[in-house]
């Protein structure tokens, strides 16, 4: 069994510390690769989201090699704190 999409977007993010989008679908392209949601465009969705909802802090942002907007971002104390009581401790 697999955690929900966002929740395992924020597991990721507090294991290490701090990731952009494609180090996040790096990450978890292993389990979540073969699922059709598995896009830049929705996990972008659930970065915003979880920043929007005080889980993520946009740490900061650049522009990559082929000029493209490349966003970082941190886990906050509020998202630890979902992680730990969210996440199933084999999964953190």
């Amino acid at each position: 069994m697999l955690l929900p999409t966002r929740m395992a977007v924020l597991n990721h993010i507090d294991k290490v510390g701090t990731a952009n989008l494609e180090e996040v679908m790096e990450s978890l392209k292993p389990q979540y690769g073969s699922e059709k949601q598995f896009n830049k465009e929705l996990y972008l969705d659930h970065l915003m989201a979880l920043e929007a909802n005080g889980y993520l802090h946009l740490k900061n942002y650049s522009l990559g090699n082929d000029d493209e907007l490349v966003l970082s971002f941190e886990i906050t104390e509020d998202g630890q704190q979902a992680v730990g009581k969210y996440v199933p401790q084999e999964y953190r």
